[in-house]
């Protein structure tokens, strides 16, 4: 169904994941889709070598955010997808990790949808999945945890918060994305909701990257670990981080 908006070319929007960082994560229908876009538009999570994939004539466009700065508003990018594909153009909208885990896809596909513009979505492997996995940290093992949870740690200024006493189970793994700011909230918060001070957990820095680095411990010390990472990271909380030492096998 389209609507009044309805544009009358044959643009067309993919919208791809990149995967977590390693440029070989990313898919082969993500190679083609960005292989063939006229225009690409592009977060800063992304790597230079998978922006390099792209046709030399394709336009390159940045609309990135860094931690509490906007470089470009939401709405603003949406307007740039329906105005290229209004153009007739072919787009890839091209995101770290997957566009539909905490990285905005389902709203820029809405916007797309209101004008009739077509549009595919290709999934990647998001961060939680892809930088456990090269911590050597399983998010769900049969001795450890028998479900994961993947929550933000951006909390929204009109949010709601996050229920905590759902979280604070043992036999389950956290894995917060953009939570290193938020740390010692998350900390506090868990260890009140019942879990165990000593839970193991761990931050990964740079996952999939040439430059990441892991840090472990407990998590009455989460705020301390997380002093010395940077962005981007993740925090995984649960008693599979303790595997991280024994199946860690990156660059090793």
């Amino acid at each position: 169904m389209t609507t009044a908006n309805s544009s009358l070319n044959s643009g067309f929007v993919s919208l791809v994941g990149a995967g977590p960082g390693d440029p070989d994560l990313l898919t082969v229908k993500g190679l083609k889709a960005i292989q063939a876009a006229e225009v690409v538009v592009y977060d800063r999570l992304v790597s230079k070598d998978i922006l390099e994939l792209a046709h030399a004539s394709a336009e390159m466009i940045y609309v990135g955010k860094k931690l509490d700065f906007h470089c470009v508003p939401q709405d603003q990018i949406n307007q740039i997808l329906v105005q290229k594909a209004q153009e007739g153009k072919r787009v890839v909208r091209l995101k770290g990790g997957d566009s539909f885990i905490f990285g905005r896809g389902g709203e820029e596909l809405e916007e797309l949808a209101e004008y009739g513009i077509k549009y595919e979505v290709v999934p990647g492997i998001t961060a939680a999945a892809g930088a456990t996995a090269y911590a050597g940290i399983p998010l769900t093992h049969r001795d450890h945890a028998q479900s994961v949870q993947f929550i933000t740690g951006h909390v929204q200024k009109d949010g709601r918060e996050i229920e905590w006493h759902s979280l604070a189970q043992s036999n389950n793994t956290l894995v917060f994305y953009m939570g290193l700011k938020q740390s010692g909230h998350i900390m506090d918060n868990l260890i009140t909701h019942g879990l165990d001070p000593e839970m193991s957990c761990a931050i990964i820095e740079n996952g999939t990257r040439p430059e990441q680095r892991v840090f472990q411990g407990k998590l009455n010390e989460l705020s301390e670990m997380a002093e010395k990472a940077i962005s981007p990271a993740l925090i995984v909380v649960g008693s599979v981080t303790q595997l991280h030492n024994k199946l860690d096998w990156f660059r090793k």
